[in-house]
């Protein structure tokens, strides 16, 4: 199995990893693969899948592994459009004649992240959200199970709201509280291309998953 825990967003397919160590090429018609899982709060293991011979059975909606590549020794469960109901500890039982083996992995399920903009002008009591300009990016899984999102706004007259301050604003199940990350917009004046440069960090939030936020502004 690929660690103890794997991580999916909402809705996202994925495919939890059971590999069968030092069987380059298998017969499977002496393979047989069945998957439980263990929803969190319960102590019964309950079928999600299972293969031997030529009987296949999915006891839950898409759930499937590949013949192709059990083949090569890998038995690894791909399920569709993940809930939050998902989520469990996860059971691969291997058996390859005369040999029998079991493995767990913890199936952990969050939400999206929820990423707004919004502005602080000098003179202003209240912030005022942006509406424009804006891209946030889909989520990208790092190698370590972690996850980044970009998000940026682009402005069309930055001079004029020099020294407002700027805030990413994020919200997600894992956090507590609503997180805003406040950018001060700083303005330089490029002669060469008479354009403006916005100078702004990028921030990294530390959760149960990482976000890194590459909160840029430029002129357009």
């Amino acid at each position: 199995m690929a660690g103890r825990t794997q991580t999916v967003f909402l809705n996202d397919n994925i495919t939890i990893t059971c590999k069968i160590p030092g069987s380059p090429a298998l017969d499977i018609s002496t393979v047989g693969v069945v998957w439980f899982v263990r929803k969190k709060g319960t102590e019964e293991k309950v079928p999600l899948f299972e293969y031997y011979g030529d009987h296949e059975k999915a006891y839950r909606t898409g759930a499937n592994i590949s013949q192709e590549k059990l083949m090569r020794g890998e038995a690894s469960l791909h399920l569709p459009a993940i809930q939050l109901s998902d989520a469990g500890e996860y059971f691969c039982k291997v058996v390859v004649t005369p040999e029998m083996d079991e493995k767990s992995v913890q199936l952990e399920v969050v939400d999206s992240v929820n990423i707004t903009w919004e502005v602080c002008l000098q003179n202003v009591a209240q912030p005022l959200p942006i509406s424009e300009g804006i891209f946030t990016g889909h989520h990208v899984q790092n190698e370590d199970g972690t996850f980044n999102v970009t998000s940026y706004v682009t402005l069309k007259s930055p001079l004029e709201d020099a020294g407002a301050v700027y805030q990413c604003v994020v919200s997600h199940i894992s956090l507590h509280t609503t997180q805003r990350l406040n950018l001060t917009l700083s303005v330089t004046d490029s002669v060469k291309n008479n354009n403006y440069r916005i100078v702004l960090p990028i921030i990294t939030m530390q959760l149960a998953v990482v976000f890194v936020l590459v909160c840029c502004i430029c002129k357009c």
